[in-house]
């Protein structure tokens, strides 16, 4: 019986030392790994640090263009409402000059009676005109003959 104690021992020495070196396998490869993480993390850690810095300059670059955007949208309201203002001002003098347009043409329409009156006495002014310049002439032209008909006797 103690040949079976000796033999269950060693049994259990010899089971307990593929153990050790099974478990020992394992942890180097688990080793391994890990520093392949470590190493793996590490090269995330830089590349973060290159992209949080990146995103820092973006962000500042993004906020002094928001910044222009903004007074550039200020200028361009001011500009907006200038030429609104400028709108304004030709409805204005539009409204000015169609009130203008229909005065001249209401006195025009009024006046209508006169105007025709004073077109019908300025037609016979230029008649009486032509007509005494056409005596005139024929005087000129009669007493032109009776100088020549005097000369010729």
């Amino acid at each position: 019986m103690q040949i079976i104690l000796y033999l269950s021992v060693a049994l259990i020495a010899i089971a307990f030392f593929v153990l050790v070196i099974f478990l020992s396998t394992t942890l180097k490869s688990f080793q391994v790994t890990l520093t392949s993480v470590s190493k793996t993390l590490t090269g995330l850690e830089k590349q973060l640090d290159g992209v949080t810095a990146e995103t820092t300059i973006l962000l500042q670059k993004t906020n002094a263009l928001a910044d222009d955007i903004k007074q550039k949208t200020d200028r361009l309201n001011s500009v907006v409402e200038a030429v609104k203002d400028v709108g304004t001002t030709v409805t204005k003098f539009n409204g000015t000059l169609q009130n203008i347009t229909q005065t001249v043409d209401m006195q025009v329409e009024e006046s209508k009676e006169k105007i025709s009156q004073i077109v019908q006495w300025s037609n016979i002014v230029l008649e009486l005109k032509d007509k005494w310049q056409a005596r005139k002439q024929q005087k000129t032209t009669v007493s032109l003959d009776e100088s020549k008909k005097v000369r010729s006797h």
